[in-house]
Formats: structure tokens, sequence, C-alpha cells
């Protein structure tokens, strides 16, 4: 008499992906809900980080870990590149080349994202605005993909709904920029889908549609990458 074999099912383990200066945490909750295992990395405490969290030199932490995870975004503080911050004459360092050279360290797959500022440092940066995702919102930001990944630039629908005056109340039928001391986190919080964000969170932040969009992009690289070991 022959009985059935057992089967034993193991859940595959979510790829480790590694988000360098984190912030609050925009981003990671786009990688993550497109099926990442994510751990942030910030010099500054994060308590309204949503995931793992590690205060730490970012740049240093990578040189140091970042061979341990399957991908890495980055977002280098934008400030340097920043209109606002250009337009009230502060300085902050520029650290989007440091950055890159310690991603080429790792042998991974990486991201670094930031402002329209900063566009003409990356190298062939693929831009997302809100409209692509239905967002009532514009907000711009830039995406240089390495390390072998590569990132499709999608079509960018016109700008039709004109925009609040920074700083200012959203009227009705407008956009909000949330961006400086703007009115409005809790429309904010809802237009961006970051409900656990601060003003200061939000005024920097990537909206973590996104960075969904990006993270099904990379699980695509990565699996194909897998299999091509595996065969």
């Amino acid at each position: 008499m022959s009985y059935p074999t057992p089967i034993r099912r193991v859940r595959a383990r979510r790829p480790r992906l590694l988000d360098l200066f984190c912030c609050q945490g925009g981003a990671a909750k786009g990688y993550a809900d497109a099926g990442f295992d994510v751990t942030g990395v910030d010099i500054a405490p994060q308590p309204r980080y949503p995931f793992r969290f590690v205060q730490a030199d970012a740049i240093a932490f990578v040189l140091e870990h970042g061979a341990g995870f399957d991908f890495i975004h980055a977002s280098p503080p934008c400030q340097h590149d920043s209109e606002c911050q250009r337009i009230q004459r502060n300085t902050h360092p520029d650290l989007i080349a440091p950055t890159r050279a310690a991603l080429e360290t790792t042998g991974r797959p990486w991201l670094i994202e930031n402002v329209r500022g900063a566009a003409p440092k990356l190298r062939e940066p693929v831009m997302l605005c809100g409209q692509m995702f239905r967002l009532e919102n514009y907000r711009h930001r830039y995406f240089e993909p390495g390390g072998g990944f590569t990132l499709e630039q999608p079509g960018h629908p016109t700008h039709l709904v004109p925009q609040a005056k920074m700083g200012r109340p959203v009227p009705p039928g407008h956009y909000g920029q949330f961006v400086g001391n703007f009115s409005g986190v809790d429309l904010a919080r809802r237009v961006l889908g970051v409900p656990w964000m601060n003003r200061d969170g939000i005024r920097e932040c990537i909206p973590p549609t996104y960075t969904h969009h990006i993270g099904t992009s990379a699980l695509t690289h990565l699996t194909a990458a897998w299999l091509g070991v595996a065969a």
C-alpha cells in the first residue's frame, strides 16, 4: 500500500531593501507594499519611520553592509539643489556623487532619488510625477537607476490643475505644493498617502506610490537575475 508523500511548503523570504537617508519613510512604504523587507538608515533619529531603522551615517553603512541587501534605494539630502534653499542662500553638502560611488562598491542594483535641481547631476534619470499615478499633486522626483537595474520613463500627463502658491492654503480646484512651511498637513497626508508623517516628513517625502511602481520593476529585475543564476 502506498502513501502520499507530504509536501513541505516553505514561505519564500521577502527580498531585503536598504533605504538610505530614509527620513520618515515615504519611499519605504511603497517598497514594502511592493513586497520588500525594508531597513531604513538615517543619521538623525526617525521615530516615525514605520519599519526597521538604524541610526547611522548612510554612506558609511552602505560601504560596510550594502552587499548584504538585495536592492538599495538612496535619497541623499536634496537641500543642496532645492530651489527654496537657494532662495534663502542656505548651504548644504552635495552627497550625490559620494553616494553613487559607495553604491557602486556593493555589487547590488540600486537607485538614487533627488529633486529637479539635481537632475543634471544624475545619469539618465527617470522623472516621476503624481499625475502618472492619479495623485492630486505634481511633485516631480528624479531617479537614477544603477547596478544593472533599469527603469522605463512613463508618459507624463499634461498639468491641467493649478497649484496653490507656496505656503498658502489650498483653494478648491487647486493642488497643494506641500513644501516649506506649507498649510494643510491633513490634506497632504491624504493626497500623498503618508498618514503617519508630520510636516517635516511630508515636505521632503517621496509618495509611496512612486516607489511601489519602482519596487515592482525591481522585483522583476531580481527575479530574472535569480532565475538566471539558478539556470
